[in-house]
């Protein structure tokens, strides 16, 4: 199983942007976390991080032509306002998972709305850096049940 983990604006900065709503690990000590899990369930990962939208709409269709098994999304921002990436997301078929560290859905008004998903198979909220563990094994078990 090959994953591809995309990170929107902003992730990069992680343990220093906000640490009441996204903790103090930093960006390095996810993608960490995140590829010791993987590496003991025998998955490839790819990890890619940009505060840009078109950058992270290519990443998804890399995703797609390098046959890639499945996207663990944490959009930031875009979750609110992306058509773009929803559009990449839903072209590609790429069984999706979204994750956001904070509780979301208990934040601003704003945060309320997520375009993208209504293109992912779950959305993962709350849990942490956790959160892209679980994102991993709704993947895993989304394989299982499509085989």
């Amino acid at each position: 199983m090959k994953l591809m983990i995309l990170n929107g604006p902003n992730l990069n900065l992680l343990g220093i942007r906000e640490p009441d709503h996204y903790g103090k690990e930093t960006y390095a000590d996810l993608l960490h976390k995140i590829k010791t899990y993987c590496d003991e369930k025998g998955i490839d990962t790819d990890f890619y991080q940009s505060n840009h939208e078109g950058d992270l709409v290519d990443a998804i269709h890399r995703a797609y032509f390098e046959q890639f098994d499945g996207i663990v999304i944490n959009p930031g921002a875009y979750t609110h306002t992306s058509i773009a990436l929803l559009d990449a997301v839903k072209s590609t078929s790429l069984p999706t998972v979204e994750v956001h560290i904070s509780k979301v859905e208990e934040r601003e008004d704003f945060r309320q709305v997520s375009y993208i998903r209504a293109a992912c198979i779950a959305t993962i909220t709350g849990l942490g850096t956790d959160g892209y563990l679980r994102g991993v094994d709704a993947l895993i078990a989304h394989a299982k049940e499509a085989s």
